[in-house]
């Protein structure tokens, strides 16, 4: 009963930014964890980073080191992140993914409800 779209993928050089949208709809109300993940083509899925909206709590990968920032804005239902100094290898399709948790899941199957992804490419 939960629905995501993601948007703000595209193409950009290194050294760039980017900033991706998690819409949600439905009754996005009953979630309660918020979370960003990527798989880039030949890996598994990998957790970048999460958000408790019940405990106004934040958790990142170590790979994002301070470079990416997830943010949320409640009165749209839409929560955010911003990707700062990009890099080939985060080249992937960012998806975003909710549910009811009490803690922030880093595995991708603790999560029901997702997005179909959205494509970043970072290239010169």
């Amino acid at each position: 009963q939960v629905q995501l779209v993601e948007s703000g993928g595209g193409l950009v050089q290194p050294g760039g930014s980017l900033r991706l949208s998690c819409a949600a709809s439905g009754r996005a109300f009953s979630t309660t964890t918020g979370a960003w993940f990527r798989q880039a083509p030949g890996k598994e899925r990998e957790f970048v980073g999460g958000v408790s909206w019940s405990f106004g709590t934040l958790h990142y990968a170590d790979f994002v080191k301070g470079r990416f920032t997830i943010s949320r804005d409640n009165a749209k239902n839409t929560m955010y992140l911003q990707m700062n100094n990009l890099s080939p290898e985060d080249t992937a399709i960012y998806y975003c993914a909710a549910d009811q948790t009490f803690s922030i899941p880093r595995r991708y199957s603790d999560y029901r409800y997702w997005g179909q992804g959205t494509q970043v490419t970072v290239s010169s």
